[in-house]
């Protein structure tokens, strides 16, 4: 049977001040894609509003802008994937077997909130499947609750971008909250590698989680190993 991930990127392109622009990281999706391709799992991709999803500047550049990212970058049909996500709405969480979220500060202000992904995220966690992200992705795990109105980061240990890392990539002043903080003011156990930007990633059961954009490879390759 071959197994779906369902990709959750971000329909945001800049900060408060629509003058810093922000948007999905890039190598988060195409290292974790690449990843879920060689298994051959089949993968859509899903935003909070549906429609396009704005690349972050920052990520097409030194480090970030590796062979990976520049493949996809360059591929039309995949750039096209990034310009018609699927909505909330259309999708069937029975089927997919994980969701992963990417990164990029723009999901701190359009995940959380999502009501439909945070649907996706329940059914999805309740049925027994893999829920997983990377860097700030883990924001749109903020406020999903459970049937029984339980947090579902709620004990559970977990990792995502540091305020260290907020910090030494001097957008500190600009993000909109704490994300680090506000996990752990829901209760997560939250975890960071003693190293800033540095690979690490956190397996609490059927909980995957990767804390910045080098840890996206590894994160997904956690994922495909409690699905194969």
């Amino acid at each position: 049977m071959t197994r779906r991930i369902l990709n959750v990127v971000t329909n945001v392109g800049h900060y408060d001040d629509p003058s810093h622009p922000t948007g999905l990281w890039l190598s988060e999706l195409t290292h974790a894609w690449q990843v879920f391709e060689e298994h051959g799992f089949e993968q859509t991709i899903v935003s909070p509003s549906g429609g396009p999803s704005p690349l972050e500047p920052r990520s097409l550049a030194f480090p970030s802008y590796d062979k990976s990212a520049k493949a996809w970058h360059a591929d039309p049909a995949r750039m096209a994937l990034l310009e018609s996500t699927a909505s909330p709405d259309e999708i069937d969480a029975d089927d997919y077997d994980a969701v992963y979220f990417t990164g990029g500060h723009a999901v701190m202000y359009d995940f959380p909130g999502s009501a439909g992904l945070q649907r996706i995220t329940r059914e999805i966690w309740e049925a027994g499947g893999i829920v997983s992200s990377v860097c700030h992705g883990y924001c749109g795990l903020l406020d999903t609750t459970l049937s029984d109105g339980s947090l579902l980061v709620a004990g559970r240990r977990l990792t995502g971008f540091a305020w260290q890392e907020e910090v030494l990539a001097r957008v500190d002043k600009l993000v909109p909250y704490n994300a680090e903080e506000e996990m752990k003011k829901r209760g997560a156990r939250y975890e960071k590698a003693l190293l800033p930007f540095v690979s690490f990633t956190v397996v609490d059961g059927n909980l995957v989680t990767g804390q910045n954009p080098g840890s996206a490879k590894a994160t997904a390759e956690k994922v495909a190993a409690l699905l194969t």
